[in-house]
């Protein structure tokens, strides 16, 4: 594949139907190099990523409008045949957590949750200054942890991990260190009640917050 792409500035979706003559000259599907598509198919030739790729695809099938994501998580796990789960929370979500680990252990899963703060290791032990932290510096307060997140769930041999409310970036730091396969069940916002795609809804309306982005007329 070579120049740019970009499948935001396609409005026909012909790749749903492998439509080729309605192709984009930007699509990265026409524009694809076979040799490169080959190896990514053989990676799915691994048995557990086929088995969660044919999973996911049968629960989006069978369930697609009908479950909720917490509904699909659990399913996910269930039919993967995954017994340890990790949970990772942001400390401020630990109501959120405690239901969704209850939640699992009713459908008789091994459930392992570590919060945001374990070690409780102030932040300016990793460069963050006294002036940016949230209480304004001046005494201890925990940084996130999320490396230390993964690193635990690891070594009680989770099998597959859920990510609940981690800020922006510990997130990144949790998926790079995660051992086992993970999925987002919360992404934190805290403005919007965690549901950040709600500023994309009014992205274009009155209530916009980025009007000067999208500029005049969207």
């Amino acid at each position: 594949m070579e120049g740019k792409f970009c499948c935001a500035d396609c409005y026909v979706k012909a790749c749903r139907t492998r439509s080729e003559e309605k192709y984009p000259d930007f699509c990265p599907t026409k524009n694809l190099d076979p040799e490169v598509l080959e190896e990514v198919l053989q990676e799915y030739g691994d048995e557990e990523t086929r088995k969660l790729t044919v999973t996911s695809a049968c629960l989006e099938s069978e369930f697609y409008c009908k479950l909720t994501r917490v509904e699909e998580t659990v399913l996910l796990i269930e039919r993967m045949g995954y017994r340890k789960v990790g949970v990772a929370t942001c400390v401020g979500l630990l109501d959120e957590a405690r239901t969704f680990t209850k939640i699992l252990r009713a459908h008789g899963l091994d459930v392992y949750t570590v919060c945001c703060k374990c070690g409780a290791v102030d932040k300016t032990a990793v460069g963050v200054p006294e002036e940016k932290k949230l209480n304004g510096g001046g005494s201890h307060e925990s940084m996130c942890n999320p490396i230390l997140q993964a690193r635990l769930l690891e070594k009680e041999k989770t099998e597959f991990n859920v990510l609940i409310g981690l800020c922006v970036g510990h997130d990144t730091l949790f998926l790079q260190h995660s051992a086992a396969p993970t999925t987002v069940l919360i992404a934190k916002d805290r403005v919007l009640g965690h549901n950040p795609v709600q500023a994309l809804y009014l992205a274009k309306t009155g209530y916009s917050r980025f009007k000067k982005e999208l500029g005049p007329g969207q």
